[in-house]
């Protein structure tokens, strides 16, 4: 359990990342980074931690079973803006209208996708139903006034013509509907430069996870799967992150979410906290 001081500390140290004009922020968490804390202690508890972090926009992974306007009512007391979230796959193909509504009612600027299910290895038959799929929700959610957004998970990048079935995504999918989420990691992982594929995009990304992968770990597996444990402090990792964080901000992205999946989250936040506060670009 925090101190009173350390949290007092964490808080000023989020305080400071915000006014620092170097970082394009604010920086908002993933809550699926709690997600160990809302199971364990309930929505109260993982938002009540998250405003103590001294957050204040969220990106959802759920509501923990809590109707919408429940888990508004929530953030709403506590301060918090939930400005993005993800939705499974199997929603969206099944239900896009429905997503949308529920979404607007969570009060969303964007509502995505962080996972297509799909056979390994996913090939160019699955791809193509993939972005027929997100231009659907990408329509359903224009309708709605917000906006769709693909998080690539690491499966997306088999070789594909010129490029990997990643580019075909995005050069499918209609760009008046659909937009993407590139996750540092997730983008490492396969063995690729996040840097890079900002920059072939521009446009295309309205948000980041800023999650770094631990050195040492191999690099070049299309599974979308790592231990978390691989989940480290930024700047501690393989990310270049002065080189992605000026991608970003000439790309175009316009919220940046933390999202730590490792078992030692709470210790590792004020670290990477820090990290963003003294990173220059």
């Amino acid at each position: 359990m925090m101190t009173m001081l350390a949290l007092s500390a964490v808080e000023g140290l989020l305080a400071l990342v915000l006014q620092d004009a170097a970082f394009e922020g604010p920086p908002g968490i993933q809550l699926y980074s709690l997600r160990d804390l809302f199971k364990a202690e309930g929505p109260k508890a993982g938002l009540d931690k998250t405003k103590e972090l001294g957050f204040k926009l969220v990106e959802l992974a759920g509501t923990y079973g809590l109707p919408p306007a429940d888990f508004l009512k929530l953030l709403e007391e506590r301060g918090l803006k939930a400005v993005s979230g993800h939705f499974p796959y199997a929603r969206w193909l099944k239900d896009p209208e429905g997503v949308a509504a529920e979404a607007k009612a969570l009060g969303l600027e964007y509502a995505g996708c962080a996972w297509a299910d799909h056979k390994d290895p996913f090939d160019p038959a699955q791809a193509h139903q993939v972005v027929e799929a997100f231009n659907k929700a990408g329509a359903a959610c224009t309708k709605a006034g917000l906006r769709f957004f693909y998080h690539f998970h690491g499966f997306e990048f088999h070789k594909h013509g010129d490029g990997t079935l990643a580019d075909m995504i995005i050069q499918a999918s209609d760009p008046d509907h659909v937009s993407f989420q590139l996750d540092v990691l997730w983008i490492l992982f396969p063995g690729h430069d996040p840097a890079a594929l900002l920059a072939k995009y521009p446009g295309r990304w309205v948000s980041m996870h800023l999650k770094d992968l631990k050195k040492g770990i191999a690099t070049g597996a299309l599974t979308g799967k790592t231990d978390v444990r691989n989940d480290v402090v930024l700047g501690t990792g393989q990310a270049d992150w002065p080189t992605i964080l000026r991608a970003a901000k000439k790309a175009g992205v316009k919220y940046y979410f933390i999202e730590d999946e490792s078992p030692d989250v709470l210790k590792q936040i004020p670290a990477t906290l820090q990290y963003l506060k003294d990173v220059r670009f």
